[in-house]
């Protein structure tokens, strides 16, 4: 605790804190609003104030209790909105001298982390929210988490960039809810208002996602307010850097039609016409300035081509020479192509008139042995004839697939060959290696040496001198032996008396739950009969029931199918193993017996 004098409201929170239970914190935490909002604190009392409270903790507090799961505390979001604000006010104007390293680099940015991801689950819930009055009051909620974090950041402006480059903040800012847009919107603005140039801080694919988004609000949406808001925040971008102005012309290249038909009358024509004109003045200047690289472009195109026609006017009698042998060449391949391809034609032609030439001599040839064999015969010769071709047609068939297989086979068979090979080399080597290892000789085991020999024949004798052998009489044995059958015969007597009670427990337990089962099932008052009263005055009725429970359990089981019975692998959920059927059936005999 600190040295110096504490503030005694800040020292007995602290004390009350500490003796506490955790469900009870937050709400004790609560006081600490009515504290900084004392009207007679001045603003070095206020910054004391702050100082005690951060020395004794209770800021780490706050900041555990908004990492907590908020719809269990007392008072659930309201009090969670409530500790962002408390906490926002705790940072700012703190100035902490011991380890300023540990607040500035890992409690702020963890503070900041803490309520950006409470506005997210606040904007969550009032975007599910039905009714009026629970989305009233989650983005009354949401505005106190959001002015938490202008606040937090307008005290300390290097947070600026870290809130910008949140993811959170984005998934914030990326809604289409009018409300909770319009408010971030306005966040956004606030942090353009305190640190105009931290959109130039921040990485290039943050910039373009802001950036992308306050253009898709302005085409999406015909809402007034997100409208206005969105043109206000990119005129203050354009104002801030002219880099940005480029960036708008260059990458939103319809961005001045959509303000200028969609938006031009609609309460905020000031700001578009600003926005306007600074678009057009920068398109203006960047139209001059393409002017002046065109004509320059065009000037280095000019000398290049005249450059390239004077180096090619000096190449131009190679280049006949060139032409002219090319075009020799290609007309020497022409001629040779048209050649082969007469010849090609001409085979062609010369095969098919020995075809038709063959085809008429067999036609010929077989009008002339129709004419010689008798006409009973023909058929006969006929399916001969067919038989012959079918086999000559088949035997040329198998040898192309023969061939055609054989090609195929022929390259991993050389693989095969050239594995057999490596194989063959590799074992032989490793047979030489294995015959040139020489055996290792055989050592004999080390034996002890006379001096080894007698230390360790002198220490067995110390032991021995040391722990003498004990001896007892017969008598004496006779005696304890007396004394163990005695006690032994003790335990068994006592063993027998305890079996006993514990089966008389056992049938007492067994008869309670069939009892319990019987009365759990047992109708109510109004629809009990004569029939449900004997169930209760009769035991033999319930070990009746019993019985047929556990023999309609052994018959299912006796009924499964063999695979069923292989072990446990195969067990499904509603059948019941051996070691059930068997307790079901022992505690029957049980709760039959008085």
């Amino acid at each position: 605790f600190p040295m110096a004098a504490t503030d005694p409201q800040v020292l007995a929170l602290a004390a009350q804190i500490t003796e506490s239970r955790e469900q009870d914190i937050p709400l004790l935490l609560l006081k600490l609003k009515g504290i900084l909002s004392s009207p007679s604190l001045g603003c070095e009392e206020s910054n004391k104030i702050k100082q005690d409270i951060y020395d004794y903790g209770l800021t780490q507090y706050c900041l555990l209790v908004l990492k907590q799961d908020h719809s269990q505390l007392h008072g659930a979001w309201a009090t969670a909105a409530q500790l962002a604000e408390i906490l926002s006010h705790c940072c700012v104007g703190l100035e902490v001298k011991e380890d300023p390293e540990e607040f500035y680099r890992k409690f702020l940015p963890s503070v900041i982390d803490s309520l950006l991801v409470l506005g997210k689950r606040l904007q969550a819930r009032f975007i599910r929210a039905i009714k009026d009055k629970e989305k009233q009051d989650f983005l009354h909620w949401f505005q106190i988490v959001t002015d938490a974090i202008c606040w937090l950041f307008g005290g300390h402006i290097q947070l600026a960039a870290r809130v910008l480059q949140n993811d959170h903040f984005l998934q914030l800012l990326i809604t289409d809810d009018v409300e909770t847009a319009i408010i971030m919107m306005s966040v956004l603005h606030n942090i353009l208002r305190i640190n105009s140039s931290v959109l130039l801080q921040v990485e290039e694919e943050t910039l373009h996602s802001v950036l992308d988004e306050l253009v898709y609000k302005l085409s999406s949406t015909t809402n007034p307010a997100v409208g206005g808001a969105a043109t206000k925040l990119l005129l203050l971008v354009a104002k801030s850097c002219k880099q940005l102005v480029q960036l708008f012309t260059a990458r939103y290249k319809g961005l001045k039609g959509l303000l200028s038909k969609q938006w031009t009358g609609k309460g905020f024509d000031r700001e578009v016409n600003q926005l306007l004109d600074l678009l057009y003045l920068e398109e203006s200047s960047g139209k001059g300035e393409m002017q002046k690289q065109h004509e320059a472009a065009c000037i280095i195109q000019a000398a290049w081509r005249g450059f390239q026609t004077r180096r090619r006017l000096k190449k131009l009698p190679q280049a006949v020479v060139i032409l002219q042998r090319s075009f020799r060449a290609k007309r020497e391949q022409e001629l040779q192509h048209l050649t082969k391809q007469k010849e090609d034609e001409a085979l062609k032609l010369q095969m098919q008139l020995q075809r038709q030439r063959a085809m008429r001599l067999f036609h010929e040839r077989q009008l002339a042995l129709l004419e010689v064999v008798h006409a009973s015969q023909v058929n006969k010769y006929m399916q001969e004839m067919e038989e012959k071709s079918a086999l000559t047609i088949q035997r040329f068939w198998r040898g192309y697939r023969a061939r055609r297989i054989f090609h195929q086979q022929k390259q991993s068979l050389k693989e095969y060959k050239a594995a057999v090979i490596i194989q063959r080399a590799a074992c032989k080597f490793l047979e030489k290696r294995r015959r040139r290892r020489p055996l290792s000789p055989w050592k004999e085991p080390k034996g002890l040496t006379d001096e080894q020999r007698l230390a360790l024949q002198q220490k067995v004798d110390d032991y021995i001198k040391l722990h003498p052998a004990s001896q007892m009489s017969e008598e004496m044995s006779k005696e304890l032996h007396m004394q163990a059958q005695a006690k032994l015969a003790q335990f068994l007597l006592r063993n027998r008396l305890d079996q006993r009670a514990a089966q008389r427990r056992e049938a007492l337990l067994a008869q309670v739950n069939t009892d319990v089962e019987l009365l759990m099932n047992a109708p109510g008052l109004a629809e009990t009969t004569e029939k449900d009263f004997g169930a209760f005055m009769s035991r033999s009725i319930p070990v009746a029931t019993k019985a047929r429970q556990a023999h309609n359990t052994m018959l299912k089981y006796t009924r499964w199918p063999w695979w069923k019975k292989l072990g446990d692998e195969f067990m499904e959920d509603d059948v019941i193993p051996d070691d059930a059927i068997n307790t079901e059936l022992e505690a029957l005999f049980i709760g039959g017996r008085k």
